[in-house]
């Protein structure tokens, strides 16, 4: 019989290191994910911030409407006798237009995120430094084809008629997103350099407002001044412009298209060597 004194016996386990390897790492090591696994896992969550906030696509659904339908009918029988006949002008011009000023957004929300310690997590994970910000362009490049069909949708309802048919439109909107993945590297680095969000729109705008007004977008540059012209023929959108213009009409864009795609590997070497520098010192 035993009493409350007595010691009670017990069994210590140890276990072996094989048990312990068997039970810890029943397989090998995962890889680390490549450089565009990791950017485009870091796309999905730009995709996955607009499903659970859709109010974002605003920009690219009501915006570039209420442009086309205002433009077309306050302004096409003015500056080119019918309405009809302007948006046959004026659609690819829109298009361009509305497609670039929501780049813009990139910056804001990539101030955003660092103003609210998202990206702090994010430069602490194992993977491509840059991931998180290539993949935030990734995920806006959805933005940009959703943006494009829109207005072109609108266009074919308004009775605008491509007749460069579906490889033309098809031509156009893929070298419109080349570009506008291109030219968010510079909201990037201002998105980086800039302390708020609203700074960031406000020297987005300031940008943008005159490189889309003062191109080919609404007019024909001849109705315009030469030194304005002048600004007017070297400016990126103008020929991106051309070269959107040429293709849905089924004439050679061969040009305007080098010239595009010239300007995009400029902003992505330029903006995007500026935005990494930022990024690693920030």
């Amino acid at each position: 019989m035993s009493t409350a004194t007595d010691p009670v016996e017990t069994t210590v386990y140890t276990p072996t290191a094989e048990n312990l390897r068997a039970v810890l790492s029943p397989a090998g090591r995962p890889a680390p994910p490549g450089p565009f696994a990791a950017s485009i896992a870091f796309g999905w969550r730009a995709m996955l911030k607009i499903k659970h906030v859709p109010e974002q696509l605003f920009d690219v659904t009501a915006f570039p409407i209420i442009m086309t339908l205002m433009f077309t009918y306050l302004f096409g029988g003015a500056l080119a006798d019918t309405p009809a006949k302007y948006l046959q002008f004026f659609l690819p011009g829109i298009m361009v237009t509305s497609v670039v000023m929501i780049t813009m957004y990139t910056g804001v929300g990539l101030n955003t995120d660092i103003e609210k310690g998202v990206f702090d997590r994010f430069r602490t994970l194992p993977v491509w430094r840059p991931a998180a910000l290539v993949g935030m362009i990734f995920g806006d490049l959805l933005r940009y084809v959703l943006a494009s069909l829109v207005i072109l949708g609108v266009g074919l309802v308004l009775g605008f008629r491509p007749e460069g048919g579906v490889p033309g439109v098809l031509g156009s909107i893929l070298l419109l997103v080349v570009f506008s993945f291109a030219f968010s590297w510079v909201w990037t680095m201002f998105g980086l350099l800039l302390r708020s969000e609203k700074s960031v729109m406000g020297v987005s705008m300031m940008i943008l407002f005159p490189l889309t007004f003062l191109s080919n977008v609404f007019v024909e540059p001849r109705t315009m001044p030469g030194w304005l012209q002048a600004f007017v023929n070297v400016n990126p959108i103008t020929q991106l412009v051309n070269a959107v213009r040429a293709m849905m009409s089924g004439e050679d864009a061969g040009a305007s298209v080098m010239w595009t795609l010239l300007a995009s590997l400029i902003f992505v070497v330029v903006f995007g060597t500026l935005t990494m520098r930022l990024y690693n010192r920030k």
